[in-house]
């Protein structure tokens, strides 16, 4: 269960490792400094699981991709492949707990997922937690809209410097084009040698869906998603 959030910090300029960022707002929750939600946006790169680390040709692959200036930084969260870099917005949620053991994450997702719809409905999108085949880092926390993904969600439990800390994470296709996500995508599964490969028509964006729905084309997308949080979203958080 989500805790209530005092403050929604926006991150304007790109971070370039939001995992590092993470750490270092799950050492401040753990030090007493309240339960932490952060809106950011990271500079081009990828995020991954630590099963993609045990890859054959993993180093080659990530020094690759640092060369190309695209950075891969290993999570502690599971799921899978994850893109980073513009119209893609981080929502991370850290607070305290009394255990390290997932034992309410189910709880955690459902209303992660339910502070999201709200907060997507207020900017004219309709979505619910679902699986969407085909899409990078696949899961049944997903967030949809007509059945394409435009939300994942993670979470993670861990104890720093001893104590409990919760992470509920969520990635959102903001104004980020889909297409050219799930290109990008299929090309690191390649380029690491997987077999797996993502559908184009299982991924939207909130842009995409919003003017589907009728609303006029924003100028600040991130702005407008930053005042939903605060106004519909973390202010609903108990």
């Amino acid at each position: 269960m989500l805790p209530r959030f005092a403050m929604l910090e926006h991150h304007v300029s790109p971070l370039a490792d939001g995992i590092a960022a993470e750490r270092g707002w799950a050492q401040a929750a753990a030090a007493g400094a309240g339960p932490q939600a952060h809106l950011w946006q990271g500079e081009p790169g990828w995020a991954v699981p630590a099963t993609y680390a045990r890859a054959p040709g993993w180093a080659d692959w990530q020094a690759r991709c640092a060369q190309a200036g695209t950075p891969v930084h290993v999570r502690s969260s599971g799921g899978g492949l994850v893109p980073q870099g513009p119209g893609l917005w981080n929502l991370s949620l850290l607070w305290r707990t009394a255990q390290s053991e997932p034992v309410q994450a189910d709880a955690v997702y459902r209303d992660l997922c339910a502070l999201l719809e709200r907060t997507l409905a207020a900017l004219g999108v309709a979505a619910s937690p679902q699986p969407v085949e085909g899409s990078f880092c696949d899961g049944r926390y997903n967030l949809a809209a007509g059945g394409r993904k435009l939300v994942g969600t993670a979470q993670a439990w861990r104890r720093v410097e001893g104590v409990p800390v919760v992470l509920a994470h969520a990635v959102i296709v903001l104004d980020a084009d889909p297409a050219a996500l799930t290109v990008a995508t299929n090309a690191f599964e390649e380029g690491l040698g997987q077999v797996r490969r993502y559908r184009e028509d299982a991924l939207t964006s909130v842009a995409v869906e919003a003017m589907r729905a009728g609303q006029a084309p924003a100028a600040d997308w991130a702005g407008r998603l930053a005042g939903a949080l605060r106004l519909h979203g973390l202010d609903g958080a108990t």
